[in-house]
Parts: C-alpha cells; structure tokens; sequence
C-alpha cells in the first residue's frame, strides 16, 4: 500500500531557493527518491508554479506541497490548478494543506472549523481525497485526516508522536512524517547545525513545542534553543547507517514513509549530495 511514494523521501526547504529546487528534482528521481516534497513556507502557494516545473522537469516522482496555508490560499484556485497540472502531467501531485501558525497572523479563529470547509471545499471541486494530506500534529486534525484524505505530513516530530498519529489515522491512512538529517559523524557539529534549523523559528511556535511537550520533553527541552536530547531526536546524524537507524524508528512505530530533510552549515548550498550518500546505503525498499 502507498508503494508510489516509496519508503524514502527528498524534502525540500525553501530556503534552497525555487530554480536550484526544479534543478535538483531530476537528480533525486534519478537517485531513487519517488516523493519529493517541496516546502512552500508562509507565502501563498498562488498558481503553483513551482510544483508544475518540478513535474515538468521529472518524470515519474510524486512532487508533494508541504504545506499550502489554508489562510493564505483559496481552495477553490487550489482545486483549480491541482487539475490544470494532472491533467497535463497525470496524477503526480499531492497536495499537503495546512493551517499554519497563530504566532505568524493576527487573526486565527476557528483553526478546526477552517480545515474542514478547506478540505471539503476541495473535494467538492473534483480533488481525489487520495491527493491530499494533511499537515497534521493534534488529535482532531489527525482524526481529521485519517476520515477524510489520504492521510498526514506531521512534521518536526520524534517516533513517539508517529505511533500515536498512526493509531488516530487507522491502519490503512498514509502516514509520512518529515525528519531532520545532518550527514555528518561530528556530534557538536550536528548539534550547532541542527539547533539553528530546530530553534528558530520552531521553538517559538506553541503548536510544536505542546506537540513534543505531550511526547516525552519537558519545559526545559523546549526552551530558549532546546537541550541536546531534543536536538539529537528531531535531528538524526552521524553515518548513513546511523541516521537510516533513527529514521526507521518512524516506520517501526507506524509511518509508511519519511520526508528526509538535509541540513548543512551553508542552508542554501545543495542537498544533493548528502542525499547521493543517503541513497547509496539506503535499506531495501
């Protein structure tokens, strides 16, 4: 089930920029990754541009949104351009929705009752529910997700958080957390990498930090640029063989797939080679 996606997938900062991502998106198809999600950040996702050039520029891999911002983005105009591509390019785009973060808008009422009418909205424009996913962390959503669409994206979580996710969604929901890699043996060097991606803006951001509050850290690991123990579980590193060992922990407590997200000293510099290591010892799929 969900075998389209694979076991392993490239996820995409955008901070890498848009014309280096549709670059790079051949070179992961080639290197085995068949999911590639594309991180939109807080700016409307518009006509999705971006999403339709890395399908151009590929030819099989699945090109997943994570994650278009239901306050910033009409569903209607979503659902609308969602056919444009498929229809183009074939039934290769999922679409990643979610409901962002308060801290980030002055208004945000009724979060719950926004991500049912988004959903609704693009099914009853013609979406496939098994083209959506939703951007899920809490009860309801996941809930949500599971009933509703192809499943979750929860993202910046550790294993425990997945096998709770994976009860809430049912056996038969696609469930493909993102997790945190820095390819490299240097235990501090990982940690000052991984703080920087991690702390900010993350730790400032109540539904992340109540999220692994109710999944093994406390206060103290939260706060100011997050203990070690945090850092070292939401940022697997060391050999390939390792970070594959922390990665797995997501598929043994009930993920069918992992976003595997690359971080370096220089965040604009290219993953790809990092995910050629990567792929070169990956598990069997």
């Amino acid at each position: 089930m969900h075998e389209q996606f694979g076991t392993y997938g490239a996820w995409l900062n955008p901070a890498l920029g848009d014309a280096p991502r549709v670059e790079y998106a051949p070179e992961l198809e080639e290197l085995g990754y068949q999911t590639i999600w594309v991180g939109i950040g807080p700016d409307p996702v518009g006509d999705m541009r971006l999403l339709e050039q890395m399908i151009a520029a590929t030819k099989h891999a699945v090109i997943a949104s994570a994650i278009i911002n239901m306050w910033q983005d009409d569903p209607r105009s979503i659902a609308q351009h969602y056919h444009r591509i498929v229809d183009r390019y074939g039934p290769r785009l999922l679409l990643g929705v979610g409901l962002g973060h308060p801290e980030k808008r002055d208004a945000y009422d009724k979060p719950y009752a926004r991500i049912v009418d988004y959903v609704d909205r693009l099914l009853d424009d013609g979406v496939p529910a098994d083209a959506i996913v939703i951007g899920a962390l809490g009860t309801k959503t996941l809930t949500l997700a599971g009933d509703k669409t192809l499943g979750a994206h929860p993202y910046l979580t550790v294993p425990a958080h997945t096998r709770h996710a994976r009860e809430l969604l049912g056996s038969n929901a696609f469930l493909a957390p993102e997790h945190k890699v820095v390819l490299t043996e240097d235990d501090e060097k990982a940690r000052t990498i991984g703080r920087s991606a991690v702390q900010n803006p993350y730790l400032g951001l109540r539904n992340y930090t109540n999220n692994l509050l109710r999944h093994g850290f406390t206060q103290a690991d939260v706060d100011r640029s997050g203990s070690d123990a945090l850092i070292d579980a939401l940022v697997a590193h060391g050999s390939p063989e390792r970070i594959y060992a922390r990665i797995n922990d997501h598929l043994a407590a009930g993920a069918n797939h992992v976003g595997i997200q690359v971080f370096a000293e220089d965040p604009t510099a290219s993953p790809v080679p990092a995910f050629r290591a990567l792929a070169e010892y990956r598990p069997a799929q």
